[in-house]
């Protein structure tokens, strides 16, 4: 029975990979036949391209994608009995599993499907590399992760890393887009036409802050369950692991950037980068931090 789950959430799982390759092809289609300079200007801000029907597909493919990598998971999880989240391989096929979540969810607020080729090339790329590198086979879980606060730890985690991720990909859209508005304005070729279709850099830079503040929220929720847990397994709340750092330096990272842009007037491009350098720190926390550094949460990939 145990090994028949794990076949099918493998299957489930490349299955989800191929759905969502398909799907980034055909955001990419899209964008590349934005031609832009001559859409509407929406409410927002920004020049409402028409929605293509090759975004309609892609986005229907995420949704598609979406499922069978909740399968993946689930299936995962029925096996080992628990929550799959006691390995790097678990992590990754869960967090990568929120950040499409919030991006299917984050629609029906505000439409921002011109991330879809982002979050569908990421979710392949984190996927693929978590189902070559870190698979292991399902194991029983050790005593230390036994505990409810671990849950809430990593759910909230999950759901922060799902949302920062939101928050990066407007980050560099804002980026491109300053460049391209700073040429435009100086009477060059404006460069990607994709971006005529989207909302200008302030706006991109507004979402991107507002979905930081929210991420944040759930990263210092994500410290505090972190630290009761570690003290339920270990008899103290903090203990400078590797792991705990870089979590601290994640936490003061986007602390800074929410505090500048806030009160010191870092806006613009200067804004733009800090929100990125803040996200590469949580890609290095997931990735760098687990494989090379050795600690109390090296066994769990957490």
């Amino acid at each position: 029975m145990l090994e028949t789950l794990e076949q099918y959430s493998a299957i489930a799982l490349y299955s989800a990979m191929a759905v969502y390759a398909m799907a980034f092809v055909f955001y990419s289609i899209d964008l590349a036949n934005r031609s832009g300079d001559n859409a509407p200007v929406a409410v927002d801000g920004s020049r409402a391209a028409p929605r293509s029907r090759s975004l309609r597909i892609g986005f229907s493919l995420t949704v598609l994608g979406f499922f069978l990598h909740l399968a993946a998971t689930i299936m995962r999880g029925i096996g080992a009995g628990r929550l799959p989240f006691a390995n790097m391989y678990e992590f990754a096929l869960t967090a990568t599993l929120a950040i499409v979540l919030i991006f299917l969810l984050v629609q029906f607020v505000i439409d921002l499907r011109f991330l879809g080729a982002l979050i569908t090339g990421m979710a392949v790329l984190f996927l693929g590399i978590a189902k070559l590198n870190f698979y292991v086979a399902i194991v029983p879980l050790p005593p230390a992760l036994d505990s409810y606060w671990l849950v809430i730890h990593i759910l909230v985690a999950v759901l922060a890393v799902g949302i920062l991720t939101l928050s990066f990909g407007l980050s560099v859209l804002q980026l491109l887009q300053t460049r391209r508005e700073r040429r435009i304005a100086a009477g060059e070729p404006g460069g990607l036409r994709a971006l005529a279709g989207m909302p200008d850099a302030v706006r991109l830079e507004d979402l991107a802050y507002r979905l930081a503040i929210v991420g944040f929220v759930f990263w210092s929720f994500t410290l505090i369950a972190g630290s009761i847990w570690a003290e339920r397994a270990w008899s103290r709340y903090w203990g400078w692991d590797t792991k705990e750092v870089w979590t601290f330096v994640i936490w003061v990272l986007y602390a800074g950037y929410i505090h500048a842009r806030a009160t010191r007037g870092w806006r613009g491009t200067r804004s733009a980068w800090l929100s990125i350098v803040a996200y590469a720190a949580v890609l290095f926390n997931f990735t760098i931090v687990n494989v090379f550094f050795k600690g109390l949460h090296a066994y769990s990939g957490l």
